[in-house]
């Protein structure tokens, strides 16, 4: 089954000679899509919430996951099929519908009245969320037009990464002056602002008359990556073995009927092309490896006396503090001074530093060292993140750039939900022998032979190509 969009075909606009005031309105529409985008990237305030929700609903520890899972794995699964619809009816419309969405969510999850219905307003949040961050990439891309790419992608990862690095900090003011619920409520006036300030920005930036949306293809890839999520979420367990199968059915009628489809979600063509399937891979080690920061590190925090929570939180927001200023530096030297190719492997390499760095940590290593591992770790992720995005939007046609921007925020989610099982387990392996901090030392260690992994994995693709 197909359906069939329509779209008005609007002339692109020169970027060849930009006028100042134009400069200056595209500025601004950059800054209001990282207004929007922050909206859903602001959702880490909501971690530091959890012992508060725990609360409130009388839960256990183990229900809180379901917080995060149902969130997650909507967004996550809907991403690319979202790209695709972006790029049929206008990235803009399907960017102002998320914005409308995701500020009537937020404030339904935090009036939930129960747990139940919690869980299913996180739902429509994922939902949200997923309109938005499907159609980013392609929006800023778009204003600045294919020469200035990678300095706009600079911008968008570091607009990306404020939102993550300012989360914890303002969650835990607004939770403590007025519990859980203010970590959602807070955000639904930022949806609404960047949504009215964004009233200028045409519909659709696309020279494009018709275009076809596979729904049955859609349903499948989104079937196959909520089993894929959900076994890798429960690795431990076996019934991961049920989801794996169940994602791999799911994968394989979305082969099928994707090979069928006039209009393909994803072109398969694009990945026989030289090293475009390792570099998808490269980038869900990476940000795994990355990712083990956020997990483990305000564990080891909590055990080191001297640091109150606020102090503990600024300390863990210099991991993303270090990609805020990576990024938009990436994004001045990507293609000028530096391949996009050689940027991705050195970001990775610094990546696998950084992690280096904090597997020396001791309850004696000084503060400014422990800053130092995460802002080179957060530096090598900002670096990796805009060269991965970089090559990718180049790679895909301008017509697919919704999908290129989805693909870019799923292999980027896929590493976290990985990192988020596996990191644990094998942290938990480990500190039973050796101990919280033996454990915690050799569990960096290994995340940081995977980033190095990584990097040499490019690498060796690199001259493959040559």
């Amino acid at each position: 089954m197909q359906l069939h969009f329509r779209v008005t075909s609007i002339s692109k606009p020169d970027h060849s000679h930009p006028s100042t005031a134009l400069l200056h309105r595209r500025s601004w529409q950059i800054a209001m899509i990282g207004l929007g985008t922050a909206a859903t990237q602001l959702d880490t305030s909501v971690n530091i919430a959890f012992p508060a929700i725990t609360r409130w609903f009388d839960l256990s520890i183990g229900d809180i996951q379901w917080v995060v899972i149902c969130y997650v794995l909507t967004y996550a699964s809907l991403l690319l099929a979202l790209g695709r619809i972006g790029d049929a009816i206008g990235h803009a419309l399907v960017f102002r519908i998320g914005l409308i969405w995701s500020t009537v969510a937020l404030l339904l999850v935090g009036w939930s009245p129960s747990f139940g219905a919690m869980l299913f307003f996180r739902f429509l949040q994922g939902v949200g969320a997923a309109l938005v961050l499907s159609c980013g990439i392609a929006l800023v891309t778009s204003l600045y037009g294919e020469e200035r790419r990678s300095r706009a992608l600079g911008i968008y990862t570091m607009m990306f990464s404020v939102g993550l690095m300012l989360g914890p900090l303002v969650g835990g003011a607004l939770t403590a002056a007025w519990d859980w619920s203010a970590v959602f409520l807070f955000r639904a006036p930022i949806a609404a602002a960047a949504l009215f300030l964004l009233r200028g920005m045409p519909i659709s930036a696309r020279n494009q008359s018709a275009d076809r949306f596979d729904i049955l293809g859609a349903a499948a890839l989104v079937f196959g990556l909520v089993m894929m999520l959900l076994a890798i979420n429960r690795v431990r367990e076996f019934s991961a073995v049920w989801f794996a199968l169940l994602s791999a059915a799911g994968f394989a009628g979305f082969i099928f009927r994707e090979s069928r489809a006039a209009r393909p979600i994803i072109a398969f063509g694009v990945l026989r092309q030289p090293g475009f399937a390792l570099l998808n891979l490269v980038s869900v080690l990476a940000n795994l490896a990355a990712f083990s920061v956020w997990m483990l590190v305000p564990y080891f925090l909590a055990r080191v006396p001297g640091y109150t929570l606020t102090e503990s939180g600024i300390i863990l927001a210099t991991a993303a503090v270090g990609t805020v200023l990576a990024a938009p530096i990436g994004g001045r030297i990507s293609g000028q001074y530096i391949s996009p190719e050689r940027l991705a492997i050195a970001g990775a390499a610094a990546i696998g530093g950084g992690l280096l760095l904090v597997s020396t940590w001791t309850e004696q290593t000084p503060t400014i060292l422990r800053i130092a591992g995460l802002v080179v770790q957060g530096s090598g992720l900002g670096l990796f993140q805009l060269a991965y995005s970089d090559i990718v939007t180049e790679i895909l046609p301008a017509r697919d750039r919704g999908v290129a921007g989805s693909l870019v925020l799923l292999t980027r989610t896929f590493g976290t939900v990985t990192a988020a099982s596996i990191t644990l387990l094998i942290f938990g392996i480990l500190s039973t022998n050796d101990g919280f901090f033996g454990g915690f030392q050799r569990t960096f260690q290994l995340a940081a032979a995977l980033a190095f992994a990584a990097a040499g994995l490019l690498a060796f693709s690199s001259r493959q190509k040559r």
